[in-house]
């Protein structure tokens, strides 16, 4: 049974980039690909693309690898959860590794990396941090 979508989806992208996986695919919905969206502007993956079916609909990741073949993701962590959800105010959005990794929060704004929304001087839920 599953609770929790994003959190699988993270999962999947972090177990496939292990595996040194090329693409990994995963069932869509509409913030899985605004997150998807977020993680290739700012240079996590290297593209993702939505493939239409009669069901779901399939969101397609493509990982992105350094030249020593390690995943530019190291590192993927779900924070605000279905029984335990943590919002923040723009005030207090949190740095990720000093500014180095990204925090994804869902603003009324739609879904935002920490230093949009900070811009913006929204705040909403921290869904998870990249590094």
């Amino acid at each position: 049974m599953r609770t929790d979508p994003i959190a699988d989806f993270l999962t999947s992208i972090r177990n496939a980039g292990k595996a040194g996986h090329p693409k990994v695919d995963i069932p869509a919905s509409k913030i899985k690909t605004e997150i998807a969206r977020l993680l290739q502007y700012y240079g996590y993956i290297q593209d993702h693309l939505l493939i239409k079916d009669n069901k779901q609909n399939i969101l397609r990741i493509y990982l992105k690898y350094d030249e020593n073949d390690k995943p530019v993701i190291s590192g993927l962590r779900r924070v605000s959860t279905p029984g335990a959800r943590r919002y923040v105010n723009a005030k207090e959005t949190p740095r990720v590794f000093n500014n180095l990794g990204l925090a994804i929060l869902s603003t009324p704004r739609g879904v935002l990396a920490e230093r949009d929304a900070k811009k913006l001087n929204i705040g909403g839920e921290v869904l998870c941090y990249v590094w």
